[in-house]
């Protein structure tokens, strides 16, 4: 597994300081690797914490960028059927750097478009894409909802995490416990989507774009 973490937010010089941190408590669960993505004048900064398992190089490096420069990527999961999507993209003209199925991921979002790239994907996955043409921040959550990919507002800061602990990083976060999720948990021994224990913070839930 990996982590991965970021924010969004008009201004503020340490944005990228912010998400470094937000990734750094999520550290077991990609102890590989680490890297951070920021573009300042928009107010995005994205943040990974890798475990290499597929493409142990540098090529397989994030935050990701893809080769049209369109696309910024964190991903943490797996596509089992990116060897195929490799193949077909690689048929309709395009080349690969490495061996990683980011890059796989990257390529298929840039030839098709996030939700028909998403679409044809089989796996697990959560993953954050910022798109510099249209200026958004694209969450998605596999179908199964394996991997987890926590979002919130904390005051006018948009933030996302793989887990819960990351949001306390993020300055003015109160990590106040709401009562409903608290009392979900002491029925079901566990927070169904998309409450999230703490105020203000919702679980992505399976099979979701946001």
């Amino acid at each position: 597994m990996c982590g991965i973490a970021g924010i969004w937010r008009v201004g503020g010089a340490e944005l990228t300081d912010v998400a470094v941190a937000m990734a750094q408590t999520l550290h077991h669960r990609g102890p590989d690797d680490h890297g951070v993505w920021s573009d300042p004048a928009v107010g995005v900064a994205l943040s990974h914490r890798r475990l290499s398992i597929i493409d142990l190089s540098a090529a397989g490096h994030q935050p990701m960028a893809s080769a049209s420069g369109r696309y910024q990527i964190c991903y943490n999961g797996e596509i089992y059927n990116f060897q195929l999507l490799r193949q077909e993209l690689e048929a309709a003209g395009n080349q690969f750097r490495g061996g990683s199925d980011t890059e796989v991921l990257l390529t298929a979002i840039d030839q098709w478009g996030v939700e028909a790239a998403v679409q044809r994907l089989i796996g697990m996955f959560a993953l954050a894409l910022w798109d510099r043409e249209a200026r958004e921040l694209i969450l998605v959550r596999d179908r199964l909802g394996i991997k987890p990919v926590y979002w919130g507002w904390v005051g006018t800061t948009f933030a996302f995490a793989s887990e819960p602990r990351a949001f306390a990083k993020v300055p003015g976060f109160r990590g106040d416990i709401d009562g409903a999720a608290l009392a979900a948990y002491l029925r079901w021994n566990y927070v169904p989507a998309p409450a999230c224990i703490y105020q203000g913070l919702n679980k992505l839930e399976p099979g979701t774009i946001l």
